[in-house]
């Protein structure tokens, strides 16, 4: 008998929409979910932990010949994104040599990071890590600091700091590109049971769109949001790997290779 898919599933607000007809629908009978934040997932796929999780887009160009990518699904942007926020006591371009700190739950917003300081601001600070689930970085000495997720949506996260940056409209500004945060990456499965959780997955997909703001209602106190926020936030959220977000992908690739995040630009490969 086949052993159930384990499929992991990022514990903050905005992978929801995609899980929701997993997590609230009923679908995905037999499905093994596994939660964490996006670094813990990243490590449960590589050490065979999971075999499916929305895991960071920069992990797949860090094991391109390890994993392949579930089509059509994607946690993204296309401008503002809201929940990758930089915040900073002085302009990025005042940075170089500055202390950033930058959270240990994430892996592609970092590198976004790394990117925009470097290719937009032209600047190289020195980067400290920081758990932002307890740690206060800017009480620590920090100039500047990452925030993702659902803290990073939090009403008053440091409102004095003047210089505030949504990373997912910045990119936007730069390329004129969407940006793909997390991708349904592949480590484990048969071809069947990979395809029926493709098709389950889009499925959930669109039973979190059609029933948005239901959701809102029912799930806003398990994330702490109030319905109208947390409905306008997912609206804002794009989940659908087309052509232009993938444009938007190999264009990340190919500026995290040129800083030397990653040894090369991946091709990508599908798996299914």
């Amino acid at each position: 008998m086949e052993r159930a898919l384990r499929l992991g599933h990022i514990t903050y607000s905005n992978c929801f929409p995609v899980h929701a007809g997993i997590l609230d629908g009923g679908l995905g009978a037999g499905l093994s979910v596994v939660e964490g934040v996006p670094s813990e997932l990243n490590g449960m796929l590589e050490r065979g932990e999971i075999d499916v999780a929305p895991s960071s887009s920069i992990e797949f160009a860090r094991h391109p010949d390890a994993y392949g990518i579930m089509p059509e699904l994607v946690i993204g942007s296309r401008g503002p994104v809201r929940s990758i926020l930089f915040l900073a006591r002085r302009p990025a371009e005042s940075l170089d040599g500055a202390r950033v700190a930058v959270p240990t739950a994430s892996a592609t917003s970092v590198v976004l990071l790394r990117v925009l300081l470097r290719t937009r601001w032209g600047v190289e600070p020195s980067f400290h890590w920081f758990d932002q689930a307890r740690d206060d970085p800017f009480a620590g000495g920090a100039d500047a600091a990452l925030f993702i997720g659902d803290v990073a949506l939090r009403g008053g996260l440091h409102p004095a700091l003047p210089f505030r940056f949504d990373l997912g409209e910045v990119w936007w500004q730069q390329t004129g590109l969407p940006f793909a945060f997390a991708v349904w990456q592949v480590a484990g499965g048969s071809p069947d049971a990979l395809r029926r959780l493709h098709r389950t997955l889009v499925a959930s997909r669109e039973y979190g769109a059609r029933s948005r703001a239901e959701l809102a209602v029912r799930w806003g106190p398990h994330f702490g949001f109030e319905p109208a926020f947390l409905e306008r936030y997912w609206g804002d959220l794009a989940f659908d790997l087309d052509p232009r977000m993938i444009d938007g992908l190999q264009a990340f690739y190919a500026l995290a290779a040129e800083i030397g995040e990653i040894p090369r630009i991946p091709e990508l490969r599908w798996a299914v």
